[in-house]
């Protein structure tokens, strides 16, 4: 049985590691090469190699190599749990850029930036339109003299506030909102998103629109974007066709756009270099690992990758539901199955062959949010049980599937379970417009509320049938 486990990163996967190391009772220590936030805790502390002990078919130990101030230290580990996450080394890919070495102003990646200060009365172009490029390109208009934003498939814009006022995670993520899509076809949901996405504005108008609506592409969340296109303050161009001196030329424009600083909003690649790569290979952007966690072809499962994947939803409840079940495989309590089991489901992750129903998840990494969490919740006996729950407290139960799916849901039953989880989801909502409601306004009842109730209440009966079909 594991006992001292070794934490590779002190990111928000790392925390959670920590966090259910100590509720199994093990021992985490936990490295970090940043002086920033850690663990148990050895701040500046690099990882240079974590290798297999020579007896590790008998033992599952590894001896974990780290370098502070300069000097080595080799420590012997139960357990190693990776937890640097996938954004690691900062993707900046100029050889797709021709004439980049000639330009005069100054480049940098999106990872650089801290201020916009530096962009005053410039000339300023954004490439990439990821969640971080978009929030760059609105907050540099504020200074800049003039912002391009570049982008070669378009995005989805969203709002985080949703119908009604709703934050739209809370709208969107829910256990019935998923189960729906899930059981359409994906040209209807595909048709569906678009039609949802267009009824703030009118993507096309504003050439965001993405070019392939089948693939599913993280939306970027952005409240201030189609304010500053319309205004004028942030201008959306296509990909860059050539960098010239003190100018870009973009693909399909001959004019030629002069520019002063460039930021590189092209995201990253991830990497494990203190590791052989007969532990965890990287190809393709991806690694074999069962679940995403276990690599399949170790004799003992003592080595657990946490936080190396790319759910529609939080990473912070994924990445501590991951460290929950592993954890307890470290320890011996949960076992893996077989081999070959592990090995069938990574090749058909890996293949990402879209299933023609819900969201098309075909890009690495990508997995539904709550199917996943689910998968990792039943290895644990952690996963609700909603039949049962309907007929003992069918209050809760309707919660738990018209409701947000919330990591309450996730401490309800099994080990860490927390006995305030229930009152917790009960009480969401008031919770969330708590901060909203400073102001208390008396609310008229309408002729047609009624009715509503009366239809909501059969819409609730009938979805309830379908569910138990």
């Amino acid at each position: 049985m594991a006992k001292r486990v070794a934490i590779v990163g002190a990111g928000v996967s790392g925390l959670a590691s920590i966090k259910c190391c100590l509720e199994e009772g093990l021992e985490p220590t936990c490295f970090e090469r940043s002086d920033d936030l850690g663990g148990l805790w050895r701040f500046t502390t690099k990882v240079c190699k974590v290798t297999k002990c020579p007896d590790f078919t008998v033992t599952g130990q590894w001896e974990v190599i780290t370098q502070h101030e300069g000097k080595q230290e080799s420590v012997i580990f139960d357990a190693v749990m990776v937890c640097t996450g996938f954004l690691t080394n900062p993707h900046l890919p100029l050889d797709s850029f021709p004439g980049i070495n000639t330009f005069k102003g100054q480049y940098f990646h999106s990872r650089q930036y801290k201020h916009p200060d530096i962009f005053k009365d410039k000339r300023v172009l954004v490439i990439g339109m990821g969640n971080s490029g978009t929030d760059i390109a609105v907050e540099t208009s504020r200074l800049a003299k003039k912002v391009f934003l570049s982008t070669t498939g378009g995005a989805w814009v969203m709002s985080r506030v949703f119908d009604s006022g709703y934050p739209w995670d809370m709208v969107f993520m829910t256990r019935f909102q998923n189960m729906f899509r899930n059981s359409l076809p994906t040209p209807i949901v595909t048709w569906l998103m678009a039609r949802k996405m267009n009824s703030w504005f009118n993507h096309a108008n504003y050439g965001l629109v993405p070019e392939d609506r089948t693939q599913l592409r993280e939306p970027v969340l952005n409240d201030e974007l189609p304010g500053c296109i319309i205004t004028g303050k942030v201008l959306i161009k296509p990909s860059i066709k050539e960098v010239k001196e003190n100018s870009v030329v973009f693909n399909n424009t001959p004019k030629e756009e002069p520019i002063d600083i460039i930021v590189f909003a092209t995201g990253y690649t991830f990497a494990f270099p203190f590791l052989d790569e007969t532990v965890v290979k990287v190809e393709n952007g991806q690694a074999s690992l069962y679940k995403y966690i276990f690599p399949v072809h170790l004799p003992k499962p003592t080595l657990a990758v946490i936080g190396l994947i790319k759910p529609l939803g939080s990473m912070i409840p994924t990445g501590e539901t991951q460290a929950r079940w592993a954890v307890r495989v470290l320890k011996g309590i949960n076992k893996l199955p077989p081999q070959s089991a592990m090995t069938e489901e990574v090749n058909a992750r890996k293949e990402n062959k879209p299933s023609g129903f819900g969201l098309c998840y075909c890009k690495a990494l990508q997995s539904d949010y709550i199917t996943y969490i689910d998968e990792l919740l039943t290895n644990i006996n952690a996963k609700p049980n909603l039949f049962s729950l309907l007929l003992t407290d069918p209050r809760l139960a309707l919660t738990i599937f018209f409701g947000p799916c919330t990591p309450y849901q996730f401490r309800l039953t099994g080990p860490g379970k927390w006995k305030g989880a229930r009152n917790a989801i009960l009480t969401q909502w008031d919770r969330t417009f708590k901060v909203t409601k400073t102001r208390i306004v008396q609310e008229s009842p309408t002729p047609f509320a009624s009715l509503l109730k009366l239809l909501s209440l059969l819409a609730l009966l009938m979805a309830i049938f379908l569910i138990f079909l």
